[in-house]
């Protein structure tokens, strides 16, 4: 089976970082994003993934290039303008031919299990499966209405809190039959969620609705950009660190790890998850709890960073402090940065 990838967004929610790297690229423990659901793909025995790009698509190959190192053969499939969900993959379908595919978000972090969900579609005889994930607020969300035996009866896009009858809601991976490109149209843009899935539904075909138990994340957002790294430190997935992020010595106790060439002085203090990209240099008695360091920012001596996400080749002056929430964008400085 192929899979797809939709990666075309600007990620506007992840801005400033999302000014310098697309949201798939950006590093999470210091490994692209996109390698994370590559790895869930190879554990299902996928091995042939077509990514549809669009903002800046040449990065993606650079990065990745044919995925040979990945394990993968990877194709892609640009667009010259935006054509949304349901346009990006219409352009991917000469890619893509040969029978059901998998369909994943690529600001989406899930580890369900592809097997269980292609037998789910298969026993439903769908013609569009797709993986639901239960949250906390379903109306920031696409709530899908199931009947007992998985079915589709009903979309409610971001709904009201007396419309919920559910909490299950579009975890952004699909299985499609190969018919489903033929209601899909070409060269215009085009949504699967508000086009496709409804309109299909409307016109009596089979959706399946499938609750996927596990991890599951969109880092659409700062704090959810900061999470996903938590997350994954603190052992709330089956996901690990890569090589390029080791372990980080005389931690204290904090699940913390820092890439290649990170230097941290004497007597500088961890608590909670912490991530330390390549090149970071943390300064005397610094304190760093729950936080992200992108590649090759500097902390001064004494700075406090709480729950905060620093970009790279970021400078935060000595005893400087950033809180919950804050975003510094690769570049910029704060503080009293004249010693570093």
């Amino acid at each position: 089976m192929k899979a797809a990838i939709l990666i075309g967004g600007r990620g506007t929610r992840l801005r400033p970082f999302t000014l310098e790297a697309p949201k798939p690229l950006l590093p999470v423990l210091n490994r692209p994003f996109l390698e994370y659901q590559f790895q869930v793909l190879r554990r299902h025995g996928v091995r042939e993934v077509v990514l549809c790009v669009s903002y800046r698509a040449e990065a993606f190959h650079r990065v990745f290039g044919s995925g040979r190192r990945l394990g993968l053969r990877l194709s892609y499939a640009r667009e010259t303008l935006p054509l949304g969900t349901g346009g990006a993959l219409k352009n991917a379908e000469r890619l893509l031919r040969g029978g059901p595919c998998l369909v994943l978000n690529g600001d989406v972090l899930n580890a369900f299990d592809l097997g269980v969900f292609r037998r789910f579609h298969r026993a439903r005889r769908a013609e569009i499966s797709i993986a639901l994930t239960r949250v906390k607020d379903p109306t920031l969300y696409g709530l899908v209405l199931t009947d007992e035996t998985g079915r589709v009866r009903r979309f409610l896009e971001k709904p009201s809190w007396d419309e919920v009858e559910s909490n299950a809601v579009n975890a952004g991976a699909y299985l499609f039959e190969p018919s489903v490109f033929a209601h899909i149209p070409a060269g215009k843009p085009y949504s699967l969620e508000r086009g496709l899935f409804p309109e299909r539904l409307a016109a009596g075909a089979r959706l399946g609705g499938w609750v996927a138990p596990g991890y599951w994340i969109d880092i659409g957002t700062v704090e959810k950009y900061l999470q996903v790294h938590l997350d994954i430190l603190e052992g709330r997935t089956p996901f690990a660190p890569g090589a390029g992020a080791r372990p980080l010595r005389g931690a204290d106790g904090a699940r913390a790890v820092a890439g290649p060439g990170a230097r941290v002085a004497p007597f500088a203090r961890f608590s909670g998850a912490v991530s330390l990209g390549s090149g970071v240099r943390v300064g005397r008695g610094a304190q760093l709890s729950d936080c992200v360091v992108l590649d090759g920012a500097v902390l001064g001596d004494g700075a406090r960073l709480e729950r905060c996400v620093v970009g790279p080749r970021a400078r935060v002056g000595t005893h400087a402090a950033l809180g919950p929430g804050t975003a510094l964008a690769g570049g910029s400085r704060v503080g009293d940065y004249s010693q570093l």
